[in-house]
């Protein structure tokens, strides 16, 4: 197999493997298997994702978005906007565009560096959401941003072991068995919110989550603590904007803006994925 041309880009710290696929320059055989490998760290280009642009009769283009693990996801807010400035400056769309996902056709609009993405529509709120769990009390709120999502509130955002108790409820058995990604929020006496995020599929703690971070101002404002637009700072320091309509209950119009950096391109060579 020839050498495979990628670019490596981060959205507030989120990191992907971007690959343009028209010309089905990657098999699709042992996708999962493929993915995977690529995506360790030290041992290949390593990323959170990887994603395949690809052409489409629907939209500009459709992508193929892929966690770390091999997994198939169905929408990444950050990986969506990397996707739409990767399309930009290759000449696959114009600055606003349209795309196919699992989720849906999202839309998008390139800035410069900084790029805003119509989500999909949240759904499946549920505000409060007791479990048990490693011998406590854990109360969250959740929704579905594009993939589940389930929202903790916590005194002290540094304090949080995400990696433990993110992980003991991805797999709760309430949210059996597609399991959740989970975030920790809280607010700090500048009236900056912070979250975390432990993500499905990468299965540890990540710089950055789009889909995440939306569902963390939709349940902050059902909570009555924010209004639109919600500015969060990622573990990474970057700070994401989440824009959104608001009508009683219903939330609509959920756009989220932030970076989407080019960190470098290449090639990867057939020895990143055979060891």
């Amino acid at each position: 197999m020839m050498p495979i041309p990628f670019i490596k880009m981060s959205g507030a710290g989120n990191d992907f493997i971007l690959i343009d696929n028209r010309k089905a320059v990657v098999a699709d055989s042992d996708m999962a298997l493929f993915v995977s490998k690529v995506c360790r760290r030290k041992m290949s280009a390593g990323a959170d994702g990887l994603i395949l642009i690809e052409d489409s009769d629907a939209a500009d283009f459709k992508w193929r978005f892929y966690n770390a693990d091999g997994s198939i996801a169905e929408m990444c807010g950050n990986g969506a906007r990397c996707a739409a400035r990767f399309a930009f400056l290759n000449g696959i769309a114009g600055r606003q565009m349209r795309f196919e996902t699992l989720a849906g056709i999202i839309h998008a609009h390139v800035l410069e560096e900084c790029v805003r993405v119509k989500m999909t529509d949240p759904h499946s709120f549920s505000l409060d959401v007791e479990l048990s769990v490693l011998g406590q009390t854990v109360r969250c709120g959740c929704v579905n941003t594009g993939v589940p999502h389930a929202v903790v509130n916590v005194d002290d955002i540094e304090a949080v072991d995400v990696a433990t108790m993110g992980r003991a409820i991805r797999f709760h058995e309430h949210f059996a068995p597609a399991g959740t990604n989970v975030n920790f929020v809280a607010g700090d006496p500048q009236g900056m919110w912070s979250a975390r995020t432990y993500e499905r599929g990468v299965e540890d703690e990540t710089l950055a989550c789009g889909t995440g971070m939306a569902a963390v101002a939709l349940i902050l404002a059902a909570q009555s603590a924010v209004t639109a637009p919600v500015l969060l700072k990622t573990r990474s320091g970057s700070v994401l904007k989440i824009h959104f309509v608001r009508q009683g209950e219903i939330f609509s119009d959920l756009f989220l803006e932030g970076d989407a950096r080019i960190i470098y391109d290449g090639c990867l060579n057939p020895e990143a994925w055979q060891y």
